[in-house]
């Protein structure tokens, strides 16, 4: 089977590459959708334009399109990429996100194409365990909620980092895996890559009236492992 994994570099879509390419799946693109705001509906923002140098890390074809963000125009655009693809099937890493999922559902049906959510309410602790121990790499690159503080930006994924992130889940509920936006992550190295991501300069960039902020990645290049 022929699959597009829509593709952000962060660790859910990461895991999915993984898991398509584990099972035998014939992974044909990484599709990016580029947003010109960073309130976008559907897609993943900080950093976004590296998602092409984590393809090549990757070793994967990789197809891009920029969308205005606009509420349900950004779910035509998307449809537009898939449209034209020689693709059986289209794989996402949502885990909890029933606004993502039923819009990629519906694309998918009017293609007529398969959709794989792998990871479908998968438990968010285990998630983040089965990540860690796998190896991948993965740094916390916006945090946008309550408990959060600038500390966090460009941080790594480890158990320690685990232990602390349940520790805001018992006091904001912030979901352990950044779904409700919480955090957003990036992949710079794991089993699928061939070529590991350093980070040559950054800029943390935060808001205080917010409390919340991002790591801007300025510069970065590919190493090998």
């Amino acid at each position: 089977m022929k699959i597009a994994v829509l593709f952000s570099g962060g660790k859910d879509s990461c895991r999915t590459v993984y898991w398509c390419l584990k099972n035998k799946y014939d992974v044909k693109y990484l599709v990016t959708m580029i947003p010109k705001k960073e309130d976008s509906w559907m897609f993943h923002f900080p950093n976004i334009r590296l998602t092409e140098l984590s393809a090549e890390a990757i070793g994967l074809p990789f197809v891009s399109k920029e969308t205005f963000g606009i509420k349900e125009k950004e779910v035509e655009d998307m449809k537009k990429v898939l449209k034209v693809l020689d693709i059986d099937a289209v794989a996402c890493g949502g885990i909890f996100s029933n606004y993502q999922k039923t819009r990629i559902e519906k694309v998918c049906k009017e293609l007529n194409l398969k959709f794989l959510a792998p990871f479908w309410q998968t438990d968010p602790e285990k998630f983040l365990k089965d990540t860690i121990d796998l190896g991948f790499d993965v740094r916390i690159v916006g945090v946008y909620a309550e408990g959060f503080d600038e500390s966090w930006l460009g941080g790594k994924i480890d158990k320690k980092t685990l232990e602390d992130l349940k520790e805001l889940n018992r006091e904001y509920s912030i979901n352990l895996i950044g779904e409700g936006g919480e955090y957003e992550s990036l992949v710079i190295d794991g089993p699928i890559f061939k070529k590991k991501i350093k980070i040559i300069d950054s800029e943390k960039v935060w808001e205080e009236k917010t409390q919340s902020g991002y790591l801007k990645i300025k510069k970065a290049r590919l190493v090998e492992k």
